[in-house]
């Protein structure tokens, strides 16, 4: 589908914040920018088109990426901002820089994204680049592009949000001698959850392993899916009643045999839940049930 970026968007000079990730301070012509780019924000947010194109190089280019027009000159952009700002009513302008790469000592590239939020309408995302001069020790905006902010990524959170409580440590303690310590995080675009588990016994790990846990779109269920250190792995269908968590196990020993079980995951509260496994069997044959324990999470939590 064609993109259709907003004259709104695609006439700011888009700047922010420095990004996180950057460990050493900004050279002053890049603090220079990002200082211009607030108070450009803060002129954009009180709809002050005089301000906004004094900010811009005297003969300043806007391509309207709607109409094909181009703008150009302070008082052409002025103009057109006066216009936005007549019919547009009660928006408000977020930005985020990216990136400020310096092509030469009076030109810099600037890359981020934006957001124009208007009232009682979804928020209108995009990217951009900003080519910014400097003239007479001033850094103005000459030409501005921009893109609508590809789609993210699909998610399945909503299916798994029920199931973020189980995010942290936890431990159980309850035969002397031995825990069992469990640490749950999700994975990137929270479309999985992952759940290292490792057997301690003494000062020693008996064993070890890994349970994903995801939403099968076909099934529309939730489904895990567990290795061992020991070569054994299996599946799961999660099943919901309440606070209670029904799991119908199967899997592969490292003999080759087959074991089968539903187990039984409680949540008592935000830090405790308890589990126990029924109706367990391996190659036909009935195994005793093992009898429900409390698991907590870790007290550095």
């Amino acid at each position: 589908m064609k993109h259709k970026p907003t004259v709104l968007v695609a006439l700011i000079w888009i700047a922010g914040g420095a990004p996180a990730l950057f460990a050493q301070e900004p050279s002053p012509d890049e603090a220079a920018i990002r200082a211009n780019a607030q108070k450009y924000v803060e002129a954009y947010n009180r709809r002050d088109a005089r301000a906004l194109a004094a900010m811009w190089s005297p003969e300043a280019m806007y391509m309207n990426p709607l109409t094909g027009d181009a703008v150009v000159g302070r008082p052409a952009i002025e103009q057109q901002f006066a216009g936005i700002f007549a019919e547009a009513g009660d928006v408000k302008l977020e930005v985020n820089v990216e990136s400020i790469d310096f092509v030469s000592p009076n030109v810099a590239i600037e890359r981020g994204t934006a957001r124009v939020i208007r009232p009682g309408q979804a928020p209108e995302d995009s990217t951009y680049r900003a080519v910014n001069v400097k003239r007479d020790g001033q850094w103005l905006v000459d030409r501005v592009s921009e893109e609508e902010a590809p789609a993210p990524p699909p998610s399945n959170y909503e299916h798994l949000q029920e199931l973020e409580w189980m995010v942290g440590s936890w431990v159980d303690n309850n035969d002397p001698g031995v825990s069992i310590q469990t640490d749950c995080e999700w994975t990137k675009n929270r479309n999985f959850m992952t759940r290292s588990f490792a057997v301690v016994i003494g000062d020693q790990i008996g064993m070890s392993g890994m349970q994903i846990v995801g939403w099968d779109p076909a099934a529309k269920q939730i489904r895990s899916w567990v290795f061992d250190s020991g070569g054994g792995f299996g599946e799961g269908k999660w099943t919901r009643k309440e606070n209670r968590w029904i799991i119908q196990s199967a899997g592969t020993l490292p003999d080759g045999g087959r074991a089968t079980a539903t187990n039984i995951v409680t949540r008592v509260d935000d830090n405790s839940f308890t589990w126990q496994s029924v109706n367990r069997g391996v190659d036909g044959e009935l195994l005793p049930n093992v009898d429900e324990v409390l698991v907590v999470r870790k007290a550095d939590e």
